[in-house]
């Protein structure tokens, strides 16, 4: 399920937050990206992250604004 949010301008850390919250239970933990080809990252564990401010969280946004995700 991919939610674009045209138009609007918000960082990629709004945008992520916004696409999370309207994210199914049952989709969250599935895996939206892979990091460095080997490390996979729950929609759920990218939340925590990006929620925290971590340095893994930018290396999510970077990789999902790649993916074309946000």
């Amino acid at each position: 399920m991919i939610v674009h949010m045209s138009g609007e301008n918000l960082t990629s850390k709004e945008k992520f937050l916004k696409i999370y919250a309207n994210l199914p239970l049952g989709i969250r933990d599935e895996i939206v990206c892979v990091l460095n080809d080997e490390k996979t990252v729950s929609w759920n564990a990218a939340y925590l992250e990006v929620k925290n401010d971590t340095k893994i969280a930018k290396e999510i946004l970077e990789k999902m604004e790649k993916l074309d995700l946000l």
